[in-house]
């Protein structure tokens, strides 16, 4: 049982392992956003940015909402944003530590 909770979160992780993919969750933070407004935010093509959302919606990160021609996008739990917080919390303390570690070196020439 743990080991297919643990593909599962993985296969989470793969998705979010994605730089734009990262991008387009941080500017859903704000709250839905057309898929204009995104190709616009990330400079990318419309059928690149459709295809990062898609990935988001199967792994059920992302909600669509259609309006007429138009599909809006949304974080589908905020508990992303937060795992996205925590991981850049994650990352600056290990740069922290990368600089601390360069200072050491530079000090000891």
């Amino acid at each position: 049982m743990m080991k297919e909770l643990f593909v599962l979160q993985a296969d989470i992780c793969k998705t979010m392992a994605n730089p734009i993919r990262m991008e387009i969750i941080y500017a859903l933070k704000e709250g839905e956003k057309g898929v204009g407004e995104l190709v616009e935010i990330t400079g990318l093509t419309k059928s690149n940015v459709s295809q990062h959302l898609s990935v988001l919606k199967s792994a059920t990160m992302v909600l669509a909402r259609r309006d007429g021609k138009n599909i809006f996008y949304s974080i589908a739990n905020k508990k992303i944003l937060e795992a996205c917080r925590l991981m850049r919390e994650v990352l600056i303390e290990h740069l922290n530590d990368n600089q601390k570690l360069i200072d050491k070196l530079q000090n000891t020439k």
